[in-house]
């Protein structure tokens, strides 16, 4: 089994390359998917909704993001609840499917949350911040946001170093295509 890691910046193109790489060869493990469903949990949003003393309603996702713009020290709050649910999620994907050829797993922090040593290759998704910008505001996102969350994140320069592979993702889909299918031809 090959276990690939597949990470990048804020709206570099992440899940695009995920889903292309992995497609007919491996299943996908998706960090923002478990970060998703976690959200939908009543249980999981009570104790978040309790942590950051705010009421718990229709308008949680708001009213987290304002105590996050209000203090950035409750962004690491918030990841530390959740980067352990993501982790376990993670090696029950591993051992359900350790029978795999290829296991492919998109994880935004990769490099920031130390996981290198988990991935047999890791894949660097990089592209500049003002597509990323223009690409993030598309899907509905905060311009505010989107600099926290960038400014958090370790410089593109130094991931490239810490990734076997670094695809350029600032063309179209089909050059992006391209390059993954060069990458994934060393391995099959």
């Amino acid at each position: 089994m090959m276990k690939i890691g597949i990470t990048g910046s804020v709206a570099s193109g992440k899940s695009t390359a995920s889903k292309l790489i992995s497609s007919g060869r491996g299943p996908l493990f998706n960090a923002d998917i478990i970060v998703k469903k976690l959200y939908n949990k009543n249980h999981f949003r009570q104790i978040v909704s309790k942590k950051f003393k705010f009421k718990l309603d229709s308008q949680f996702k708001k009213n987290l993001k304002d105590k996050i713009f209000k203090k950035q020290e409750n962004l690491k709050k918030l990841e530390k609840l959740i980067h352990p649910i993501v982790r376990k999620e993670m090696f029950v994907f591993l051992k359900k499917n350790k029978n795999k050829k290829f296991l492919f797993l998109e994880i935004p922090l990769l490099i920031e949350s130390k996981m290198q040593k988990y991935f047999d290759k890791t894949i660097f998704i990089k592209s500049n911040k003002k597509l990323r910008l223009k690409r993030y505001e598309l899907k509905g996102g905060n311009v505010h946001l989107f600099n926290l969350l960038d400014k958090k994140q370790i410089k593109d320069t130094k991931k490239m170093k810490l990734c076997d592979h670094v695809i350029v993702n600032n063309k179209s889909f089909l050059v992006l295509k391209q390059k993954i299918l060069n990458i994934i031809k060393k391995y099959e």
